[in-house]
Parts: structure tokens; C-alpha cells; sequence
């Protein structure tokens, strides 16, 4: 049974509602261990259903032994009371303290994957500490040179072909990106994005399709040279390495069927040209990956939302979570077999 640490997130969100929510609703199909202030969270499970037990975990660096019909929980306190859908940037670093502790669990094989609800970026920053996102910390704190992001429709989803949307570049000003790409950058992702299908994903031979950067990928040079000087070129290398790849294609159409049924993955230039699409077509249902990390990281396809926990209990969606946990374990599952 994989073992899976789930970070509770900013915890004025949802975060910390849908997490209990899943890892119960989950609780007899895999090891599921919560990281988060452990008393604020069980004030919230009575509240959502006096029936769910948490467990304080007696190590701080791995997965407790399984308690039936409980859910341990390891404790990271927070410094400050929550009042839900306020920010206070006195829990900022407990924050970081739950990434800190599934990463590490992590990287000395305790976890199996990471499962994390999303975090508040400003709540850090006026913390004092600069922080970008979920997809940056954990390029940093592995050592990893590059990662790459990437939101799937879910492990439950019916589709013969779940879609998927890698990105070039994440949360960039948008004036900032014609700069971020260059052939190296894209050929070290297309490289990532195959090797992570083919190992943690079990796609024997992926295919993938890639965007222009600019309006009708260019027009031959009239709207933009980027698609001639910089993604065509890291294509062809692409292709010179085995990798299945094709495009550039106008991102205002490649989204359609004709296009997507016989691609495994998608990979758009900026964080805000691929994402509304997939979005659009599955959320709530969709899942964010970080590929290319030494450890299996997933997420849910939303934020904090923070006026919905300012309602109380029983607002949120915890959809979003149960397919990043089930498809966490699914790629913990296929990595073995790659081992």
C-alpha cells in the first residue's frame, strides 16, 4: 500500500478541509499521512464529521504505523490561531515547514509520493521569504536544475486520452517569457516531459504536440520570429534524440479533437496559454504534476479559496484532491516497475 504525505496548505483556505476530506474517503485504499498544525485540524474533522479520527504521528520523518480507521497526522504548528479566509503572515514559515518535511520524507523514502493543497504566495512572501511557487520549491529544495509543470485531467477520468498541458515556463510576467525560452531550455523539457510519461506514467512511446509562442505561430516570421530562431530548432534536436514530437502549432487551435486524440501531452509557451483550456475542460477534476523531480509531487487544479472557507464547513469541492492522491499512487505504483 503506497504511502503518500498530503500538505495541508494555506491553512485559512480549503486546503486543510479537502485534505481531510480525501485522505478519509481514501483511508482503505492507501497510507495516507497529513501534514499540518494538528490541532487546527482536528478542530475541523469534528466539525466535518464526528466520525473521522486523526492520530498524532510519532515521527516527524515518515509515515506512522497504520492505526485502523484513523488518519495520522504529522504536526507542524502553526504560530498563530486561524480564522478562516484571513491571511497571516505569522504562519508563513509552518508553511514551509509542511513542504520541508514531506520533501525530506520524501527524499529518504519514507513517502511515496506527495500530494499538496495549495498555498497562498503572498502569505509567504510578507513572511519575509520569497517564494514563486509549489513547482520552484521543490526544484530548489531537490536540487533540480529543471522541472517542468503540468495539469492532467484525473486518474478517474474516462477519457481514452487524458489531456494533459505541460508549460515552457510557469509564473512569469508575461513580458518576461519571450526571454525564458530558449532551444536548450525546450529540448531539457521535451526530455523531461518523455522521460516522466514513459517512467512514471507507463506511455511507451509518447506523443507530443507544441505550441507557437506567438499569434498563428508566427505567420512565417510576421508576428514573431521565436517559432523559426528558438522552438523549431529545439524540435529538430528533439526529434534527433528519439523523441516524438511535432509543431509548432497556433495555440488558438491546436486544442480540438482532430489534434488531441493522438497526443499524449501538450506543450504551450506560458503558464496562462494552456492552462485556461484544460481548465475549462476538466476542473475540479484536474491534477498539477511536477515533472522531472527525484520524487512524485502532484496537486489540485485550483487555489486557496479563500472566500469559500470564509463560508465554513462543507463548501469546497474535495474532487480535486481525491484524483491528485489516486494518481499519485498510480505513478508511485508505475516508477516501481521502473526501478
Amino acid at each position: 500500500m503506497p504511502s503518500i504525505a498530503i500538505t495541508t496548505g494555506e491553512p485559512a483556505g480549503i486546503g486543510p478541509e479537502i485534505s481531510i476530506r480525501a485522505a478519509w474517503a481514501l483511508r482503505a485504499e492507501l497510507n495516507l499521512v497529513l501534514i499540518g498544525d494538528y490541532r487546527h485540524l482536528s478542530s475541523l474533522a469534528a466539525s466535518i464529521d464526528p466520525d473521522i479520527r486523526l492520530v498524532r504521528a510519532s515521527s516527524s520523518h515518515g509515515a506512522p504505523n497504520a492505526v485502523s480507521g484513523m488518519i495520522a497526522v504529522i504536526d507542524c504548528p502553526l504560530a498563530v490561531p486561524v480564522v478562516a479566509g484571513m491571511l497571516n503572515p505569522h504562519n508563513g514559515h509552518a508553511m514551509l515547514q509542511m513542504l520541508d518535511l514531506a520533501i525530506d520524507g520524501a527524499l529518504h523514502g519514507k513517502f511515496d509520493a506527495i500530494v499538496t493543497a495549495p498555498l497562498q504566495k503572498s502569505t509567504i512572501n510578507d513572511a519575509g521569504v520569497a517564494f514563486t511557487g509549489h513547482t520552484e520549491y521543490f526544484a530548489e529544495k531537490t536540487g533540480t536544475q529543471q522541472v517542468v509543470m503540468m495539469l492532467a485531467s484525473g486518474a478517474s477520468s474516462s477519457d481514452a486520452r487524458p489531456l494533459r498541458v505541460a508549460l515552457a515556463t510557469t509564473h512569469l510576467p508575461l513580458k518576461d517569457v519571450a526571454n525564458s525560452i530558449s532551444v536548450d531550455s525546450l529540448l531539457q523539457s521535451l526530455k523531461i516531459i518523455d522521460q516522466d510519461l514513459r517512467t512514471k506514467f507507463g506511455i511507451s512511446h509518447p506523443q507530443i504536440l507544441v505550441t507557437g509562442l506567438n499569434p498563428h505561430a508566427g505567420e512565417g516570421g510576421y508576428l514573431g520570429r521565436e517559432e523559426i530562431e528558438v522552438i523549431t530548432p529545439a524540435l529538430d534536436a528533439a526529434k534527433q534524440q528519439g523523441i516524438h514530437v511535432s509543431g509548432p502549432y497556433p495555440a488558438d487551435t491546436l486544442f480540438q479533437p482532430r489534434f488531441l486524440e493522438h497526443a499524449d501531452c501538450v506543450l504551450a509557451m506560458y503558464h496562462d496559454q494552456g492552462l485556461p483550456v484544460l481548465k475549462y475542460a476538466s476542473f475540479g477534476r484536474g491534477v498539477n504534476i511536477t515533472l522531472g523531480l527525484p520524487i512524485i509531487r502532484t496537486s489540485v487544479d485550483h487555489g486557496t479559496a479563500l472566500d469559500q472557507a470564509a463560508k465554513g464547513i462543507g463548501h469546497a469541492s474535495h474532487g480535486s484532491m481525491i484524483e491528485a492522491i489516486r494518481l499519485a499512487a498510480q505513478m508511485a505504483a508505475e516508477s516501481q516497475t521502473h526501478i
